[in-house]
This record gives C-alpha cells, structure tokens and sequence, in this order.
C-alpha cells in the first residue's frame, strides 16, 4: 500500500509501515472492530517475523548511519515540533478514533486520550535540546586533567503499546524514546492498531527522516520478535504483568534494557475527616473511566470505619446513575470493554467476590437491553477483606471494592498489602497528615485530594513491586533511553 500523496484513513486498510512507506505483506488479514457495536472499523494486515526484522533493519539503519542520532538537538527539536503541530491540527480526527477503537466516551478521548497525550509530547518536544554534559569535577591533587559525563541515545527502542490508551501509551514512548535521538519500532495491540498507524501523516508532515518511526502491528509471534532481536537496544513495554513477565525473560539473554509498565490495585483512602462528596465524585470517576481498564485507576476504596456506610450508599448511588452504553449517545456515562474476552473476565471475578461473601452493592451484570457490544455495568462490592481474590487481582473492568479500616496505620497497611505499587489517592482535610500517609505508601504515583488534576508533564510514572520497572514521563522518562559515558582527558 503506497500514500500517493493523500492522507490516510481508518477504511483504506493498513500494513506495516517500515523506513517510511507502506509496505506490501503476507501477514494475517485483521479486523478492526468498535467494541460498542461489534461492526468492523477497518480491515488491513498486521506484519509478520519479516516485517519485524525488515523494521528493526530501518530503525537500526537510520540510528547508525543516517542523520537522526546524530543530529543537533536543535535540530531535533525543529523536526519534533513540526510533528508535534501536526497531530494537534488532527485532534478532532484522533479523538473520533479513539472513542471508535477503544470505545471511550468523548470527553475522556478528547482529554485525557488525546489532550493530556499531546501536552505530556510537546513537553518532551521541548527536552530534545536540552544538553545532558556535565564537567567532572577535578580530583585532589590532580591538576592537570579533568573530564566529562554525557548522556547519548541508546538506539533502537522496541516499543509495544497496550489497547486501553493506545495514542497516549503510544506517545508517551515515542516522547521519551524520539526526543532524546533514539529511532523506534513500535509494535501496537491488534485489538487498536489505528491509533498507532495515524502517526504516519504527521511524520511525513514533519519530515521525519526515513526509518525513525516504524509500524507493525501483529500478534505474540510478532512481539516476540522485536523483544529477542539483538539490534534492540531499549524495550518499553505497557500491558499486562504477565506479558511483562515473558518480554523480560525473552530480552534477557541479549542482556536488552527492559522498561515495563504494569499493572495496578490502586488504593483511595477516605480518612474520617474527608469531604465526602468529592471522594465520592473522585471514586466514581476512577471506576468508570474507560470503563475500568485502566492500571493506575482505584480498584480498592479504603474507607474510615465512622464514614464507611455513608460512602457506600453515597458511592452506590453516584454509580447508579451512570449510564452505559455506546459512548457517541447523550447521556452516556460509560463505554464497553474492548472485547467479549474482557467481559467475561469480569464476570468471573464478580462471581469469585459473590462465593467468597462479597455483596454486589450495584451493578454486577451485563448491561441490560444492548444486544451488541461488549458492555458491563460499574460495579461496586462490599463484605470482603484485602485477602480475597477479586480484591488482590487486578480485574481490568469497572469493578470498586470497598473495604474499612479503623486508623490510619491500617489504611497504610492494607494500601501496602498488595503485589503492587502503582498508584493510590488519600482524600483528608488534614493534608499534612495526608502527605505523611503518602510517603509511607509504597506505590509510584499519590495525589491528596485529587491532585493536581491531569497528570503533570514533568512529573515520572511508574510503579513499585510488580506494577513494573522503570519511569515513563519526565526527566526519568528521557533518562530511560540514554546512555551515560564519561571521558577524561589530561591537560598537558
């Protein structure tokens, strides 16, 4: 498939975009579907082990011997600020694809999908000049030699993108990975290739040389491809923990640096003196934004015993009047899941919940009265303790368990007493004692009281324990693809 000069879109189909155009291949046709009413959005090909290889050959190319690596970070900054600018004039565009492919609501695919995405870019876009040298300092009786730190590109990055956030996920990495000089092959889900394939017009756009920014999109064998090639330098992977898992042990014999963003069971600690209504407003919000699949999203509500019953018949009611359904419809509060598969994980760890006590509060079912799409009710569980299952296991779905705590020792307890370490939120009018609480809490990201509202762009992600390795965003988000190298030199 060639561009011939027209923009691409979703109905023209794709196939593995590699050193700059469209390639031919006999990889597995895919359809693409809205998961509101099962039609088909679009039908290409995903690529195969060669389209891979042929991608990484590109990528590797253009890093060693074209101008990419070793171009100015000015004008680096020039080439990422034009493409920059072109995927805001397409914001309208992406965010109508977001909510076809993922099945967002449109306010959450014009913020959070597509805004927040975009602003988190451009500030890494403003990063790429900035100059990462430092002087040694001199030693102790050694006047006559001195040195110096840099930090350069680590080359080629493998980057394998998630379904639930696609474009952010998928600029997120190509941020931290593009803005320090690295070139990418970026290996999006099956289930939302779009979002990753709507890059190519920017870049032409741009100007982006030939081979910096690769697309195949395929299945494990795909995958598995890019993580065992020895010609990977860096591999950012988003998604499941036991994916993660497998990517580690697949890059490992290539010693291949490996950054994983995993999953979550996020705590929000409502202590006694909090303001209620926004708890709630802020725990409603978390449980139905994309429709739960989300891994730094709270799943566990840690509520004050003296305020525990209130919050739930607050929280159940606020849930209650959550409308769900296709999410272009008035009135819709929440989408679907993304497929069948993800529906019925869900209701299995519903029914675990209901066979270990817990009592479904609201929700727990299909949603009445859609014959198509693959849609769940938000639901919330109460009558468990942090020992069961359904509230141990990351679920992926929009499914809240509430459980009390007696003081704030507890409540750090429990929020701990997980595998891992992601997010979590405390809601208090003492917001010193907040802070206190958060530094004792073992995840990656805290907010008191909501926050700051989206996500600051200078701000690291990432996660402790299981949630995964290493930081996406900010200075630490830059520092994950470069290298550091040190020379000294005599003075004489």
């Amino acid at each position: 498939m060639t561009r011939n000069g027209t923009s691409w879109q979703p109905e023209a189909g794709f196939s593995p975009y590699v050193d700059g155009r469209w390639t031919d291949t006999d990889g597995p046709v895919n359809e693409v579907l809205d998961p509101a009413t099962e039609e088909i959005l679009a039908q290409g090909h995903d690529g195969t082990v060669r389209d891979v290889e042929a991608a990484v050959t590109a990528a590797r190319t253009a890093f060693d011997e074209g101008p990419w690596g070793r171009m100015s970070g000015s004008d680096r900054r020039r080439v990422l600020t034009g493409f920059a600018e072109a995927l805001d004039k397409r914001r309208a565009e992406i965010a109508d694809l977001v909510i076809a492919e993922t099945g967002a609501i449109p306010a959450i695919a014009e913020r959070l999908h597509v805004g927040v995405a975009l602003d988190h870019f451009a500030w890494a876009v403003e990063q790429s000049d900035r100059d990462w040298t430092r002087p040694l300092p001199p030693l102790p009786g050694h006047t006559l030699g001195t040195g110096v730190v840099m930090k350069e590109p680590c080359g080629v990055v493998g980057a394998i993108s998630a379904y639930n956030f696609p474009f952010f996920l998928n600029m997120a990495k190509l941020g931290g990975a593009l803005a320090t000089g690295n070139t990418v092959v970026l290996k999006p889900s099956p289930m939302t290739p779009l979002e990753a394939f709507v890059l190519v017009d920017a870049a032409h756009d741009a100007d982006l040389p030939p081979g910096v920014l690769n697309i195949v999109s395929g299945d494990v064998e795909v995958s598995r491809s890019l993580t065992t090639d020895p010609r990977v330098d860096v591999l950012t992977f988003t998604g499941s923990e036991r994916v993660g898992a497998q990517v580690s042990a697949q890059a490992a014999p290539n010693i291949t640096r490996v950054h994983l963003e995993l999953g979550g069971k996020s705590a929000l600690i409502v202590r006694s003196d909090a303001d209620l209504a926004d708890a709630v407003g802020y725990g409603m919000r978390q449980l139905i934004t994309q429709a739960g699949q989300g891994c730094a999203l709270t799943t566990r509500h840690l509520v004050h015993r003296d305020v525990y019953r209130e919050y739930v018949d607050m929280l159940t009611a606020a849930v209650s009047r959550v409308r769900t359904g296709p999410p272009r419809e008035d009135g819709v509060g929440m989408g679907p899941l993304i497929r069948e598969h993800q529906v019925a994980r869900v209701e299995h760890y519903v029914d675990l919940a209901r066979r270990a006590g817990g009592v479904v509060e609201t929700g727990g079912a299909r949603t009445a009265g859609l014959d198509r799409g693959f849609f769940y009710d938000p639901t919330i569980i109460t009558g468990l303790d942090n020992s069961a299952t359904s509230v141990r296991e990351e679920i992926f779905g929009p499914v809240a368990v509430v459980l009390p705590f007696d003081d704030d020792a507890e409540a750090v307890r429990i929020a701990n007493d997980s595998p891992y370490g992601l997010g979590g939120h405390i809601y208090s009018a003492d917001t010193a004692t907040a802070f206190a609480m958060c530094r004792q809490i073992r995840s990656g990201y805290l907010a008191v009281n909501g926050g700051a509202g989206a996500m600051h762009s200078a701000a690291p992600f990432g996660g402790f324990k299981r949630s995964g390795l290493g930081r996406e965003y900010g200075e630490e988000g830059l520092e994950a693809f470069l290298e550091t190298k040190s020379i000294s030199f005599h003075a004489g």
